[in-house]
């Protein structure tokens, strides 16, 4: 299923559409900062192991989409060095991998101990997340280290991955470009990707 949600002053009722299937176990994908990503609530096993089927992640676990800094620092350790970063670069085209608190489920992490945050600079993203209450686990729509045209068109995604996920949200083209990855869990900030963001240290 297609859904449409434009970017600006996204549609209250469609959100709670989408909202509604994955309060439901449901699995979507959505458009971020950078490449569509599938997405699925934070406390859903069934959507959990549906995505990794698709992306066949087992090991390697997933990032999760949170709405504010608030929101990460229920589900990540965050000190006060590090705060002020993610404030000076968030809402971004970010990762940033952070130690994991006891509230992310071990599903999630796969036995690591670390986990990506994100909060894209997307209402869309931010408006799904918010109206959910808790963050989406996310992965890119993309193959690995390659970006496709079917992975920036929500109506090829659709076409790709319609009968795999529950609903495609059309929120126009997305960007060919992923995400700057930063690893924080040391005392200095470590660059494993260079992507969409600049980081401001």
């Amino acid at each position: 299923m297609l859904i449409k949600i434009y970017t600006k002053n996204p549609d209250e009722r469609a959100v709670a559409r989408v909202v509604a299937v994955l309060e439901n176990d449901g699995l979507i994908v959505y458009p971020t900062d950078g490449v569509y990503a599938f997405g699925c609530s934070l406390r859903s096993r069934k959507a959990l192991e549906r995505l990794k089927a698709i992306k066949k992640k087992e090991e390697s676990g997933f990032s999760i989409m949170c709405a504010d800094l608030s929101h990460i620092s229920d589900y990540a350790k965050v000190d006060t060095p590090v705060f002020k970063l993610l404030k000076r670069n968030l809402p971004g085209p970010f990762t940033f991998i952070l130690k994991a608190s006891s509230r992310v489920p071990d599903k999630v992490l796969s036995r690591r101990k670390n986990i990506g945050v994100r909060i894209a600079d997307n209402p869309i993203s931010h408006e799904l997340v918010a109206a959910l209450g808790e963050p989406l686990i996310t992965s890119s729509v993309k193959d690995e280290d390659q970006i496709t045209e079917y992975t920036t068109d929500p109506e090829l995604i659709c076409e790709k991955y319609g009968s795999l996920v529950d609903v495609v949200v059309d929120g126009g083209y997305g960007d060919i470009t992923p995400t700057t990855v930063v690893d924080l869990t040391e005392e200095e900030p470590v660059m494993i990707r260079q992507g969409g963001g600049e980081l401001k240290l």
